[in-house]
């Protein structure tokens, strides 16, 4: 039976529902091709489902539980109604004009998650960005974009924001390289702000932040920014997000994420202590050069 965390998104349903169909369909020794043959659907489609990268019909989900001879009637509601949750829109669909697939699948992972650690060497974490400041780089990254699309983003990247502050929310640990804070975004007015909010965020018993300084030397971690997410649900493996300019890759082999929690441990080690952070930042304030 799927045990599930009060408070998980849609997206994490839909990956433990995918999760325990195919562990249902191994168990009575039923390839993919012909599970899919049974619901008129093809291989691939029952990998997207057991991947958890499709809603579920709640016909196809009831005749595979007869396919896998699953005859406990409570067992079978139980699996339909995680289907019927997972189909739920997440609050990031109403922005699904300005979302790719990609980028809706991490927001919803994130919305799940119980741990975040950020490595950053551009800009200063999404999670933690003002509003004027998030606005500085989608203006920089999308100069010919209508007013009206970029403060579409600007809100999304804000409501992103209010699952810090919820009693479920996760912790965020966030590694920042320098030259992000170094770097000036938007006005000297909005980078001020940008710095003193992160001060302000330091305070947060939940949120852990590190600079790595310029002395450190080279970037440890070659492949620039990741996050790992881990889930408070025992099923659902720890996950590496790299995004790229017009995709992402989300990486949950055991030997994937073990390289990059070692490189995360190692930019700890490297960086400035939590505790020096706010002085960092004043420090930048009072001498921007």
């Amino acid at each position: 039976m799927i045990s599930i965390e009060p408070g998980s998104g849609p997206t994490v349903r839909r990956i433990l529902l995918g999760t325990q169909l195919r562990r249902l369909r191994e168990a009575r020794g039923i390839t993919r091709e012909d599970a899919g043959y049974h619901i008129r659907a093809s291989e691939s489609k029952i990998s997207r489902m057991e991947l958890g990268r499709v809603g579920f019909k709640e016909r196809d989900i009831s005749d595979l539980l007869v396919l896998y001879g699953v005859d406990d009637q409570a067992e079978r509601d139980a699996l339909i109604a995680v289907a019927r949750e997972a189909n739920a829109p997440g609050w990031w669909h109403q922005y699904a004009d300005v979302l790719p697939d990609w980028y809706q699948t991490y927001v919803g992972l994130e919305e799940a998650a119980s741990v975040l650690r950020v490595y950053e060497v551009q800009f200063v974490p999404g999670l933690l960005q003002t509003a004027n400041y998030a606005r500085a780089v989608i203006t920089r990254g999308r100069p010919n974009a209508p007013e009206e699309e970029v403060e579409r983003r600007v809100s999304m990247r804000v409501t992103r924001q209010e699952l810090l502050t919820k009693d479920s929310g996760p912790r965020l640990w966030a590694i920042v390289d320098e030259a992000a804070l170094r770097r000036p975004v938007g006005s000297p007015a909005v980078f001020r702000q940008q710095l003193e909010h992160l001060i302000e965020v330091t305070r947060d018993a939940r949120i852990t932040l590190q600079i790595t300084p310029f002395r450190a030397g080279g970037p440890i971690a070659e492949a620039g920014a990741f996050t790992i997410m881990r889930f408070p649900d025992e099923d659902l493996p720890d996950v590496v997000y790299l995004e790229q300019l017009t995709s992402a890759l989300y990486l949950d082999k055991r030997e994937d994420v073990e390289r990059y929690s070692e490189v995360m441990e190692r930019l700890s080690v490297e960086s400035e202590p939590p505790e020096r952070t706010a002085d960092i930042l004043r420090d930048m304030l009072a001498d921007p050069g």
